[in-house]
């Protein structure tokens, strides 16, 4: 079993970095390559894997071919490796932000086994979440390799196509909303007297936590405000504070805002 990256920037590496820890693949079975064969053996050199100088080798020696390219170069991109797709027949995956399965099936001019990923940032740090959606030639069982592949970043969820914007919104914009939010908590400590750094890993690890018991514990976001909150108390009163200028508003408004920014691009 083979894998093989046309691309070798920063969420390709994530990827690669999660598959290798999870013993998914051992760095021969993992193939790398990018727009010069000698950026390929840096790509390659830098996360522990194999080079391929051509696109063309890297897809006669990948069961799995995963586009990590930026949307701009799919048009060019393509068309180049259609014939190449068609005569080996891989799973295809693509992670490339806005290009739909029906577009990028348009552009090579047939339909291969096709699975459009959405993962984000915080595959990174091995915690992703990441969405796919997959066309009707993909299998079962290519779903469920799909499917582990990106656990070994994260967690991934099988998603309705129709829904890859409002999850984007909600899985790629949110961390950009959840670490404003971390550096509004430790901001306020500082202006109470607490050390920018030492609030900052406060705050960040409070969250961290948080959004771990949610997952675990399977309780309701508002069972655990309210077990946390003792009447008259400290807890309540800044939650009190927080809704009384609009939290929960201003991030309806954010989320609704970035959908419809997505909906003109």
């Amino acid at each position: 079993m083979t894998i093989g990256f046309i691309g070798g920037g920063n969420m390709a590496g994530a990827i690669i970095k999660g598959l290798l820890t999870a013993g998914i693949y051992r760095p021969g079975e993992i193939f790398v390559t990018d727009i010069t064969p000698e950026r390929s053996q840096e790509c390659a050199g830098r996360l522990g894997v194999t080079a391929a100088d051509t696109a063309q080798e890297l897809i006669d020696c990948s069961d799995t071919v995963v586009l990590a390219v930026k949307p701009g170069v799919f048009p060019s991109l393509l068309p180049e490796i259609a014939p190449l797709l068609q005569r080996r027949n891989p799973l295809v995956l693509s992670i490339a932000a806005g290009k739909t399965l029906g577009y990028i099936e348009e552009q090579l001019g047939f339909s291969p086994a096709l699975v459009r990923v959405m993962p984000n940032i915080n595959a990174k740090v091995g915690a992703a979440m990441s969405a796919f959606c997959a066309n009707e030639n993909v299998t079962q069982e290519q779903k469920k390799l799909v499917s582990r592949l990106l656990r070994a970043a994260g967690q991934a969820q099988e998603l309705d196509e129709g829904f890859f914007p409002l999850f984007g919104v909600i899985a790629g914009s949110g961390p950009a909303f959840a670490y404003l939010f971390i550096d509004a908590l430790a901001r306020a400590a500082v202006k109470n007297g607490m050390n920018k750094q030492v609030a900052l890993e406060i705050a960040a690890q409070t969250v961290l936590g948080s959004a771990k018991l949610i997952l675990e514990s399977g309780e309701h976001p508002w069972s655990l405000i309210d077990q946390v909150c003792s009447p008259g108390g400290t807890t309540i009163e800044g939650i009190a504070a927080l809704q009384e200028n609009g939290l929960e508003t201003a991030v309806r408004k954010a989320v609704d805002a970035a959908l419809e920014k997505d909906q003109k691009l």
